[in-house]
């Protein structure tokens, strides 16, 4: 693996902490700006939607430009955005602040795995990518654990300052680390980087990854009260609780990404079968506080275990414009995180227990497999007797590309 893929890890490190870690901020930030706690969630839907319109936009507008460039570009964005946040006079300027340290998230990864994938061999792409979000679920094991003790023993503002220096190291590291010569970006323009979408197999994709992991965040979203109501958790506990989530999603993630070289949709599969039985098994796995605690590691490995596989799919079904794709499948990452959140809040208001959330959640992992059966059949009408499916291509002869348009 080359180190470069360090230089995008430190990015996904810093992106995942600002993301994540204004929901242990909230009361801080609350009564810091004189706001009830409901409106200061604003912030946190003010980020998730920064994040679904900078994804594919930002993505189609630097189409013809250096991919290290947008990447240092991206960045700087980011932490224009969190500098922002730290300064923020009032709850407006915060909100904005928050929106813009959103945009360039999926963008970020979306060009990010592009260049990761294009720097190694092709029977270790899915370990590339992998190694990208490693970043990202480090955050939630180590980033946002010390961002929020630092907001709250030196205030929300501290915080931001915090991520704003790691994206500055960031952007050190992809200047130094990243190859020039070996990442500039095809030049399709921005018709033929949107012409890429309209393939039925790309949306097919994308379908997967929105109830793949909207069910996650049906259970996650809701997990605290389960650890505390039903598993017997005292609130101080938590805090050690979600990051053994982290632990989890660490493993599943690197274990996800070398199994997906070997069988990208095997991987596909086998990730969202173990999401269905480990969400099944949440209700009698939180009547005792070892197995709760064992619950939350599995979920967070089922899940990610999924997600360089998912990545890689919409990469490969949309081959003549990979990096639009790929950050359009983070903005479904965060479309899934608001919709599951909300079918899983629906549960739990018509009164179905504490623990329905991810009942719910399981129901939605069923749909994804769903999806994902449908995607293969289609590729399988679509590749030719005898022919073999590609595992992923950035660069790809024409009458390659059609078979997937």
């Amino acid at each position: 693996m080359p180190l470069a893929l360090l230089a995008l890890a430190v990015g996904a490190f810093g992106i995942g902490t600002t993301e994540f870690v204004m929901m242990g901020l909230l009361p801080d930030v609350a009564d810091d700006l004189h706001v009830s706690i409901p409106t200061a969630g604003h912030l946190v839907s003010a980020y998730a939607l920064g994040v679904v319109i900078g994804a594919p936009l930002l993505a189609a507008l630097t189409a013809r430009m250096s991919r290290r460039t947008v990447l240092i570009g991206l960045m700087a964005l980011f932490v224009a955005g969190n500098a922002l946040s730290a300064f923020a006079p009032g709850y407006d300027s915060l909100l904005a602040a928050r929106f813009l340290s959103g945009l360039p998230h999926g963008a970020f990864f979306g060009v990010g795995a592009v260049v990761a994938t294009a720097m190694v061999p092709p029977e270790c792409k899915a370990r590339s990518v992998s190694l990208m979000f490693l970043g990202l679920t480090v955050a939630n094991v180590a980033g946002v654990p010390v961002a929020t003790l630092m907001g709250q023993h030196l205030g929300w503002r501290a915080t931001f300052l915090g991520v704003s220096a790691i994206g500055i190291a960031a952007i050190a590291a992809l200047a130094l680390l990243i190859p020039a010569d070996r990442v500039a970006a095809p030049r399709t323009g921005l018709r033929g980087e949107l012409a890429a979408l309209r393939s039925l197999p790309v949306w097919l994709a994308l379908g997967t990854t929105v109830a793949g992991f909207g069910a996650l965040f049906a259970a996650y979203s809701y997990v605290t009260p389960m650890l505390t109501d039903s598993a017997g958790f005292a609130e101080g506990s938590v805090t050690v609780l979600l990051a053994l989530f982290g632990v989890g999603a660490t493993a599943g993630n690197l274990v996800g990404g070398r199994l997906a070289d070997h069988s990208l949709r095997g991987t596909l599969f086998g990730g969202l079968v173990s999401l269905v039985v480990v969400l099944g098994l949440f209700p009698l796995l939180m009547s005792t506080q070892w197995s709760a605690a064992l619950a939350v590691i599995l979920l967070g490995a089922a899940a990610f275990i999924t997600g360089s596989p998912l990545q890689l799919m919409v990469m490969e079904k949309a081959s003549a414009a990979p990096s639009l794709a790929s950050s359009a499948n983070q903005a479904a990452f965060n479309l899934a995180n608001a919709g599951g959140a909300w079918i899983g809040g629906l549960a739990l208001a018509a009164g179905f227990g504490v623990t329905s959330p991810a009942l719910a959640g399981a129901g939605l992992a069923v749909l994804g497999l769903g999806v994902a059966g449908v995607a293969y059949a289609v590729d399988r009408r679509r590749v030719p007797a005898g022919g073999r499916e590609r595992v992923i291509a950035t660069h790809v002869p024409q009458e390659a590309e059609a078979l997937h348009r």
